[in-house]
C-alpha cells in the first residue's frame, strides 16, 4: 500500500495542437513533489497521464498502488497547464471521482484549482493546496497519515460544514526551500514513450528541466497563481549538475527550461555557463526570457552552455500596447536582442498577443511591420486571455460570458469585447505564421508566396466588416497629461459620449 499517488491532468492527446507539434515534456513540478515526499518518509508513485489514456491509467495506478492519498498535482513549469484548459479540468474531476471511489483522500494542486476552488471542492477534491505547495504537500499528507490536525497549514483550502470553501489564515504557501530540493523524481514515470515521441517526430530526445521558478516583472495580463511576483533561482553548480545527469544518464539530446523567466541575473548566467563548461556538460537547449535581458555578457554565456533557442516575450510592435500591459519593455530593445542573438548563432523566437483592448488595426500593422524587419526564427501567436488574479480580467470581468477558459490550447477565442472578432486574429495569425515560415527556405516556391498572399487578403478583407463596435479601449489621458490606464478600461461607445469624439 503507498502513502500517497501523485498524478496531474493534462493528456497530450485531448490538445490536438500539442499533438500536431508532439513536443511532449514529462510534468517536472509534480516530480519535484514527489521528491519533497520522498525526502519526509512518504511512500510515493506516480501515474503520468501525459501519454497514456487517463481513465483506464488511473484505475490502474490505482489498483496497483492502493493509495491512501491521491494528489492531482498540476506541472506549474508547464505554460499548459497555467492555461486552465476546461478538458483538463475534466480529467482532473474524473481522476478525482476514480480516487473517492477506492476511499482515498483526494489533494489538488494548481493554477485551475487556485483559481476555481469551490468547483473543485465540488467535484471530488478534498483538499486543495495553494501557492508554492511541494512543503505543504508532505506536511498535509503526514497529518493526514497520522490522522492530525491540518488547522494550521498555509494555504489550504476545504470545504466547512455550510459547504462553503474555507481557506487557513495564509492563503497562499511560499516555499524559498525549493532551490534546495534534490532533482525532480523522474525514476517514477517511464521516460521510454517521451523519447519515442521525440525521436518520432524530430528526430532527438529533448528533456525538460528547470533553474528558477517565478518572474518579478508585473505585466498585467500575466497570471500567477502559484508563486505571484516572487523568485527562486536554483545554484549555478546545481543546475549545471542537473544538465551533466540528463546528458550522460538519461541521454537527453536537447533541453528545454520550462522557467518563466531566464537569464534574469548576469553574473549568475556566467557562473552557469563555467559550470556547464566545467562538466563537459553543453547541449543545445531552449529557454524563455526577455529582449532587455539579452544583454552582451547573458548571451555570450548562452552562448558557452549550449543555447540554441531564446523565445522572448515580445507581445506587440506598438509601444502603446506594450506600455498599456505594463510590460516595461521599448520596441528598440527587441531589435537590439534579435541582432545580439542573430550575432551568437541563436535562434530569436517571439511570443505575440493578439487582441489586447485598446489595440487597433494600425497598432497590429505595426507589429506585423516589426516582424518583418527583424525576422525572427519563429513566433508564437496567442489572443489575449483573461485569467483571474491579473489586472487584465478585472477591467474586463463585467463583459464575460458563461465560457471563460479556452477548451484546449488551439481554443483561440476572445471571451471579452476585443476591438475584432476572433475569426479575424485567426486570419492575422494564419497569415504571419505563414510568412515567417516562409522565410526558413532559401527561396520560398511560387505557389507558398500565392498561398500567402491569399492569406494577407483575407485579412485585408475581413477587417471592415470584423470591427466590433463595442470594443474595449484604453482610457483616455488624465486632465494632468498623465494615462489613466490603470484606472481600466472603458466600451468604446462610453469613451465616445465622455470624450465627445
Amino acid at each position: 500500500m503507498t502513502d500517497v499517488l501523485l498524478t496531474h491532468s493534462y493528456h497530450l492527446p485531448y490538445d490536438l495542437k500539442q499533438v500536431r507539434k508532439m513536443q511532449p515534456y514529462a510534468p517536472i513540478g509534480t516530480l519535484y513533489a514527489a521528491t519533497s515526499l520522498r525526502e519526509k518518509g512518504i511512500t510515493t508513485a506516480v501515474f503520468d497521464p501525459m501519454l497514456e489514456d487517463p481513465a483506464a491509467g488511473i484505475l490502474r495506478a490505482l489498483e496497483t498502488h492502493r493509495p491512501r492519498i491521491v494528489a492531482i498535482y498540476e506541472d506549474d513549469f508547464n505554460f499548459l497547464s497555467k492555461m486552465c484548459l476546461t478538458r483538463m479540468r475534466e480529467v482532473a474531476w474524473a481522476i478525482a471521482a476514480s480516487a473517492r471511489k477506492t476511499g482515498a483522500i483526494v489533494v489538488a494542486h494548481g493554477s485551475d484549482a487556485t483559481d476555481n476552488a469551490r468547483l473543485f471542492l465540488e467535484n471530488g477534491v478534498d483538499f486543495i493546496l495553494q501557492g508554492e505547495a511541494e512543503e505543504t504537500l508532505a506536511e498535509l499528507c503526514s497529518a493526514l497519515l497520522h490522522s492530525e490536525s491540518v488547522d494550521n497549514i498555509a494555504g489550504l483550502v476545504r470545504l466547512d460544514a455550510h459547504g462553503k470553501p474555507s481557506y487557513n489564515m495564509q492563503r497562499s504557501a511560499r516555499n524559498p526551500e525549493w532551490i534546495s530540493l534534490a532533482h525532480p523524481s523522474r525514476d517514477l514515470i517511464d521516460l521510454a514513450p517521451y523519447r519515442r515521441a521525440w525521436t518520432e517526430a524530430h528526430g532527438y530526445f529533448s528533456v525538460n528541466m528547470v533553474s528558477s521558478r517565478g518572474c518579478p516583472y508585473r505585466c498585467n495580463w500575466c497570471a500567477k497563481p502559484i508563486s505571484g511576483d516572487k523568485f527562486h533561482l536554483r545554484p549555478a553548480e546545481v543546475v549545471a549538475e542537473e544538465m551533466r545527469v540528463l546528458k550522460f544518464e538519461v541521454q537527453a539530446e536537447h533541453i528545454w527550461f520550462g522557467d518563466d523567466i531566464f537569464a534574469l541575473n548576469r553574473h549568475w548566467m556566467q557562473q552557469f555557463a563555467a559550470e556547464v563548461e566545467a562538466r563537459q556538460a553543453a547541449l543545445p537547449f531552449k529557454i524563455q526570457s526577455r529582449a532587455d535581458l539579452m544583454n552582451e555578457t547573458s548571451v555570450e554565456a548562452l552562448k558557452t552552455a549550449g543555447c540554441a533557442e531564446v523565445w522572448m516575450g515580445v507581445e506587440s510592435g506598438s509601444q502603446k500596447i506594450l506600455d498599456a500591459m505594463d510590460k516595461g519593455l521599448s520596441l528598440p530593445t527587441v531589435v537590439k536582442a534579435r541582432q545580439r542573438l542573430r550575432k551568437a548563432g541563436i535562434r530569436a523566437c517571439y511570443f505575440l498577443q493578439l487582441g489586447y483592448p485598446g489595440e487597433t488595426w494600425e497598432d497590429l500593422q505595426k507589429t506585423i511591420a516589426m516582424v518583418r524587419s527583424t525576422r525572427p526564427d519563429d513566433i508564437g501567436v496567442s489572443f489575449s486571455y483573461p485569467l483571474p488574479g491579473t489586472v487584465f480580467y478585472e477591467r474586463v470581468q463585467a463583459q464575460l460570458g458563461e465560457k471563460r477558459n479556452w477548451t484546449d490550447s488551439d481554443d483561440l477565442c476572445i471571451m471579452f469585447k476585443a476591438a475584432y472578432t476572433s475569426d479575424f486574429y485567426r486570419a492575422v495569425r494564419d497569415a504571419l505564421h505563414a510568412e515567417v515560415s516562409s522565410w526558413r527556405v532559401a527561396s520560398s516556391e511560387p505557389e507558398t508566396v500565392s498561398h500567402i498572399e491569399e492569406l494577407w487578403q483575407k485579412v485585408f478583407a475581413l477587417e471592415p466588416v470584423s470591427r466590433n463596435a463595442e470594443s474595449t479601449v484604453l482610457p483616455p489621458v488624465t486632465s494632468e497629461g498623465r494615462s489613466a490606464v490603470h484606472s481600466g478600461f472603458i466600451p468604446v461607445s462610453e469613451f465616445i459620449t465622455v470624450t465627445g469624439g
